[in-house]
C-alpha cells in the first residue's frame, strides 16, 4: 500500500463514517472526499466507493457509510470487517466486506458473500458473491432498500471450516 493509501486509510479511520438512517444521510465529509481522492482507485479499510472494485460493482461515488462496524471472526481471529453504505445522490444502500491482511497471508481461497439485508423483505439485496477467490474487498450490487430497515451483511466460507462466518451491521431505518 503506497503512503498516500495509508493517509487515506487513517483520515478515513480517524473521522469515522458518519451517522445516518437507511433513507437518509448526510453524505461524505469534505475530509472524506479528500481521504477517497487521495486513495484513487484503491480499496481502503474504511470503503472507498471510488476504488476499482466499487466502480465495478457500479457503486455510486458518493456512498458514505451508515450504522456500525462489524467483524467476521474465525475463533478469536478477526478475518474480515463489514459495513453498509449509503448513496444520497443514487438513493441506494450497499453492503461492503474488507478482508484483512493477516487472513490473506494465509493464502486461503475463500467465497465472499455481500449484500444488504432487508427486515422488511427478509431477505439479502444485492447480493453478490464471489468464489474461491483471496481478494481482499468486495462491494455488493446497488440494493434499492432506501425506504426499508437494513443492515450490510458479509459472509465468508472457508472450504476447510465447518460452517460459513458471517456478520450484519447494526439496524438502520
Amino acid at each position: 500500500m503506497t503512503g498516500l493509501a495509508v493517509a487515506a486509510v487513517t483520515a478515513l479511520s480517524v473521522l469515522g463514517g458518519g451517522v445516518a438512517s437507511a433513507a437518509t444521510g448526510p453524505g461524505q465529509t469534505s475530509q472524506q472526499r479528500e481521504a477517497n481522492a487521495a486513495a484513487g482507485a484503491a480499496g481502503t479499510e474504511a470503503g472507498n466507493p471510488a476504488s476499482a472494485v466499487a466502480t465495478a460493482a457500479g457503486v455510486c461515488s458518493d456512498a458514505a457509510q451508515i450504522g456500525t462496524t462489524e467483524y467476521i471472526y474465525r475463533g478469536t481471529e478477526t478475518i474480515a470487517s463489514v459495513k453498509q453504505f449509503y448513496s444520497a445522490e443514487c438513493d441506494e444502500n450497499y453492503g461492503y466486506v474488507w478482508v484483512w491482511k493477516s487472513f490473506l497471508d494465509q493464502k486461503t481461497k475463500v467465497n465472499v458473500t455481500v449484500g444488504v439485508w432487508s427486515y422488511k423483505r427478509d431477505s439479502l439485496v444485492g447480493q453478490r458473491t464471489v468464489f474461491n477467490t483471496n481478494a481482499q474487498e468486495f462491494w455488493s450490487n446497488a440494493a434499492k432498500t432506501a425506504d426499508e430497515c437494513t443492515s450490510g451483511e458479509g459472509t465468508i466460507n472457508i472450504p476447510s471450516y465447518p460452517a460459513p462466518l458471517s456478520t450484519r451491521t447494526s439496524q438502520r431505518c
